[in-house]
């Protein structure tokens, strides 16, 4: 431990500990355009300035440590003075068009510059002419907004081990693009939006799909239906002044409604359908020997992405079942236009999802439309949702708590923790345990521990009558390529497979953490939003996703049996080897 005084106040810390950590211990912030808690020190911006009483130095607090006997000062006169200056420095770079960007009261730059009282043009402007990107229809790039700090280049390259963005060009000429300035369609990008997620201005944002579903709700014409992810529920209390962590399900379903939907489903519903057909894909591949192991999930379309640029040996290795959000859209087009006698070619499926990828997703194969239409129509993250909702003058908070529509909208506990790291694996083992020994897990074990956690890579392994089932579970792109990687020189080494089972998701927590839920994402967030989602699963009444009712009548009334023909036809994809990017 080391003692030292922030602003006369005594403080002790963990040896290692910055300057900028050991203040907040104090209640005390420094201000910082650069630092994320996700994300390694650049000192970048030159914003977090303190001053050492007895030195003339003025180090940066992201990236200085506490050493023993430190007189720290944050906050005089002249350090405000300074930091004022580097900001309008900043500012000089940067278009003043606020009112037009999609960051607009929600901006890291935007805020401090009110915090200093920054309203006029201290500085001359000088900002580079460049044109937006908005190649991937998922993310836009508009790197005349980018204020160099390095957080997205950070995010792509360490954390996802995509290296789609990088620095190009020096000095005032610098700008963060993909590299050889393609397009981001023409780079490695996977659309997961974790760029957007942690960039502090309006540089990178999700793709504004608002307007287009304001249109379809225009139209009486259109039936338009909706579903929200598992994540969605836990993360959008954000916006409207909720406790981090607080479920809204109630809510939402109140405010859907509102909004215009004529029809309210639960991709936790879908989220069961996902692992009945990929638990029996399990045990007929794991039991019975038909097929390649270990199986690798599929539900995370970035993951899917990633897997066939950097890792398409693995494709044969993929879950062939769709996404949640893809099979919900395929039924509400098929059994519930059926059941509900209307006319497939007026439906139109828009889905809340956390994550800027879904708007890929939709659109990435052929098999995506096995109903004879687009599975889902469009697809809108958190962010927008809740964008929605205060357009329309909905009092969110003020809501009572409404119902789905049934038939596609009952869901158990598994369906529920889908949006957790570790959840995909823990509702799968559920769900396939029933399948090889025909009862459920004892109460006292449905909760599988070992899954859980924050540990970018987890292993672990569950016997199943007797014989022992290897499992691994990943989140962050750059673990997933551990993890294959090992696999691969298991099978380049002809030893046994080091895993049956392997749990992907391409963001950090998981869809707790995805591109498109609310700023201000850390592992503190991701925690309360995965104890939500837990508090769900002990308290439904089903927590197994083959005791849904729900899902039971379909399969009864309309699919006939897991991996079935009808089944693998609406609920079912495949994987192509895509642009190598070997890893």
């Amino acid at each position: 431990m080391v003692a030292a005084k922030i602003n006369g106040m005594e403080v002790t810390v963990s040896d290692g500990t910055t300057i900028l950590e050991a203040a907040l211990a104090v209640n005390v912030k420094i201000p910082t355009l650069c630092k994320h808690r996700d994300l390694l020190p650049t000192a970048a911006c030159g914003l977090c300035i303190v001053k050492i009483v007895g030195s003339n130095r003025m180090p940066r607090a992201c990236c200085t440590k506490v050493e023993p006997g430190m007189d720290i000062v944050t906050h005089d006169p002249e350090i405000v003075d300074v930091r004022k200056t580097v900001l309008e420095l900043i500012l000089s770079n940067h278009p003043s068009s606020c009112q037009h960007c999609g960051r607009n009261g929600c901006c890291e730059l935007q805020s401090l510059a009110a915090d200093f009282g920054i309203c006029t043009d201290a500085i001359p402007r000088y900002c580079q002419d460049l044109p937006k990107d908005a190649s991937t229809d998922a993310i836009e790039l508009d790197a005349s907004k980018c204020i160099k700090c390095g957080r997205c280049v950070q995010t792509c390259q360490r954390m996802q081990g995509v290296w789609a963005l990088s620095f190009l060009h020096r000095g005032i000429n610098n700008v963060m693009a993909p590299a050889g300035a393609i397009s981001l369609a023409e780079s490695p990008c996977v659309r997961c939006g974790q760029c957007a997620a942690h960039c502090p201005t309006g540089a990178i944002v999700e793709k504004d799909d608002v307007p287009a579903v304001w249109e379809k709700l225009r139209d009486e014409k259109n039936f338009c239906t909706v579903q929200m992810a598992p994540a969605v529920r836990v993360a959008i209390g954000d916006a409207f002044g909720f406790p981090v962590g607080t479920n809204c399900t109630g809510k939402l379903y109140s405010a859907m409604r509102m909004l215009g939907f004529k029809a309210v489903f639960d991709t936790n519903f879908s989220a069961d359908l996902t692992i009945v057909e990929e638990a029996a894909e399990f045990v007929e591949r794991f039991a019975m020997g038909r097929g390649k192991l270990p199986l690798i999930t599929s539900c995370c379309p970035a993951w899917t992405d990633y897997m066939e640029k950097f890792y398409p040996d693995f494709c044969d290795n993929f879950s062939s079942a769709k996404s949640p959000q893809q099979m919900l859209g395929a039924m509400a087009k098929t059994y519930f236009a059926i059941a509900r006698n209307i006319d497939p070619a007026t439906i139109v499926q828009v889905s809340a999802m956390p994550c800027t990828a879904k708007k890929y997703e939709l659109r990435r194969t052929d098999e995506m439309c096995a109903s004879g239409y687009r599975d889902v129509d469009i697809s809108i993250t958190t962010r927008e949702l809740a964008r929605m909702i205060k357009q329309a003058g909905i009092d969110f908070a003020a809501l009572p708590d409404g119902t789905s529509d049934s038939i596609l909208g009952e869901y158990s506990g598994a369906g529920t923790i889908f949006g957790a790291t570790g959840g995909v694996m823990e509702a799968a083992l559920r769900t396939a345990y029933f399948n090889i020994t025909g009862s459920n897990m004892a109460d006292d074990a449905v909760e599988v521990e070992k899954v859980r956690g924050m540990e970018g890579i987890r292993r672990a392994s569950i016997s199943i009558n007797g014989t022992m089932i290897k499992l691994a579970m990943v989140h962050g792109l750059a673990n997933a390529a551990k993890i294959l990687n090992e696999v691969r020189d298991a099978e380049r080494a002809g030893a046994d497979l080091p895993y049956h089972f392997i749990e992907v998701m391409a963001c950090r927590g998981g869809c707790l953490g995805g591109g498109g839920q609310p700023y201000g994402i850390c592992d503190e967030v991701r925690k309360k939003r995965a104890d939500g989602l837990y508090s769900d699963d002990r308290m439904r009444a089903k927590r197994c996703s083959h005791d849904n009712p729900e899902i039971r009548a379909i399969y009864e009334n309309f699919l006939g049996k897991p991996l079935g023909p009808k089944a693998h036809e609406l609920l079912h994809t495949s994987y192509a080897r895509r642009k190598i990017y070997q890893k």
